[in-house]
């Protein structure tokens, strides 16, 4: 078997790098540059890649495209001040993509998607596999059309498929810093932390569903979502975990108060998917400095 990984030098990409070569599968990765040596545990390809691209991808058996363009820092509202930019580059560009791995005669295309296609939905809806996207960020609208143009394209030795994510943790590539950096460092320092609350997802899980997905038999994952989450976390308890172990002893923030629709995945429990829980994100507390 064989992997392409679109923006797979990005803190989700390389746990789908990663996943693969520890399967012993070949890598191909699809960046602007190739990686820094040893940026990844072991040998990859490289292939130049901006969004918008057709790049040839025969022999490759799978496609998981996370390349996103957007302001640093910023998902919803990464369109910044350019909005039709943001709008070519991420959906028009992705469309590409698709049709390129079609066209090259790759089997599985999956699409890194996320929960922000639900954005529109109240609080305490119940956030299904097949519930209808209903998005409320320009951010949701592109991930939710680019999802309905791969969806059009299944068919006999196409299988493409969506993945949901919720917000995605873990550790960092070298010489980078983790996602909740800053959260951290604010922390330490004594600042005032506003509260919040979000589903979090261990990157190694989401490459583990991914893997799951792509030896599925095809008929239950074809132009289908998948959706993938796993903790629902506060700041407060993500920070008295931080000060635990470092013996910080700065106030907590307020436990937040938000409401909060969270994924259903019921479509990944069938495939035996199983994340790891708060007991991941405490083992993985040490790697995030």
């Amino acid at each position: 078997m064989s992997l392409a990984v679109t923006g797979a030098t990005g803190l989700v990409g390389r746990f789908f790098v990663e996943e693969a070569l520890a399967a012993g599968e070949a890598v191909t990765v699809l960046t602007r540059t190739p990686p820094a040596p040893g940026f990844f545990s072991g040998p990859v390809a490289h292939l130049a890649y901006e969004l918008g691209d057709r790049p040839d991808l025969a022999g490759i058996e799978a496609v998981i495209h996370c390349a996103f363009a957007h302001v640093p820092g910023r998902y919803r509202g990464g369109e910044g001040d350019d909005p039709e930019g943001f709008v070519a580059a991420n959906l028009a560009g992705s469309v590409a993509l698709f049709q390129a791995a079609r066209a090259s005669g790759v089997r599985h295309l999956l699409f890194l998607s996320s929960r922000a296609v639900h954005g529109g939905w109240p609080a305490g809806a119940d956030l299904t596999d097949d519930l209808g996207a209903k998005p409320d960020t320009l951010y949701g609208v592109v991930k939710a059309r680019a999802e309905d143009a791969l969806f059009a394209m299944a068919g006999p030795g196409f299988v493409p498929v969506s993945l949901r994510a919720t917000g995605v943790y873990g550790p960092p590539g070298p010489g980078q810093r983790h996602k909740w950096a800053d959260l951290f460092d604010d922390f330490r320092a004594g600042r005032p932390i506003a509260p919040r609350r979000g589903t979090e997802l261990h990157g190694a899980d989401l490459a583990a569903a991914a893997r799951l997905i792509r030896t599925a038999p095809a008929g239950m994952v074809a132009g289908r979502a998948v959706n993938l989450s796993d903790i629902l976390l506060d700041r407060r308890d993500l920070l008295a975990l931080l000060a635990e172990a470092e013996g910080i002893g700065h106030p907590l923030p307020p436990e937040s108060e938000a409401p909060l629709a969270v994924l259903r995945w019921d479509r990944a429990r069938m495939l035996g998917w199983r994340p790891g829980g708060m007991a991941r994100l405490r083992a993985t507390l040490p790697a995030l400095p």
